[in-house]
């Protein structure tokens, strides 16, 4: 997935919005204000294994700690969080080696980790929109 189709996916989720609490240059997800995904473009310098990073866009997602190490072993492409609770995030590098589905996978159940923790109240209508 490019830029472009990871932005439109991650707007499709209810209650979505697009926020730059960082700056111009981190495009943050937030549910409900709570983020589940940023995305921002690799810089040159950032120290990250074998400098995948640079040029690339990178998302971070929040993942349950058991399945992110298991991606991290299956895709060279996902990594620890960067500037993240390395526990509970990844970073995706979108550089084409992930494939879409995996991909939306990923924000899917990012999204949803973040949603399970929200009230009932705020839960239930999310998921009502979900289901529609």
């Amino acid at each position: 997935m490019n830029a472009e189709q990871v932005r439109n996916y991650l707007l499709t989720k209810p209650e979505t919005l697009l926020d730059y609490p960082f700056g111009p240059d981190v495009e943050v997800y937030k549910v409900k204000g709570k983020m589940f995904a940023t995305l921002s473009k690799g810089k040159g310098n950032e120290k990250d294994t074998d400098g995948k990073m640079a040029g690339h866009y990178c998302m971070n997602l929040k993942c349950d700690p058991e399945e992110a190490i298991m991606l991290r072993d299956i895709f060279a492409s996902v990594i620890p969080g960067y500037h993240m609770n390395k526990a509970q995030w990844n970073t995706v590098i979108l550089e084409g080696s992930v494939p879409q589905g995996e991909v939306e996978r990923m924000i899917d159940n990012s999204f949803l980790l973040v949603v399970n923790k929200m009230t009932k109240k705020d839960q239930t209508s999310i998921r009502m929109m979900l289901d529609e």
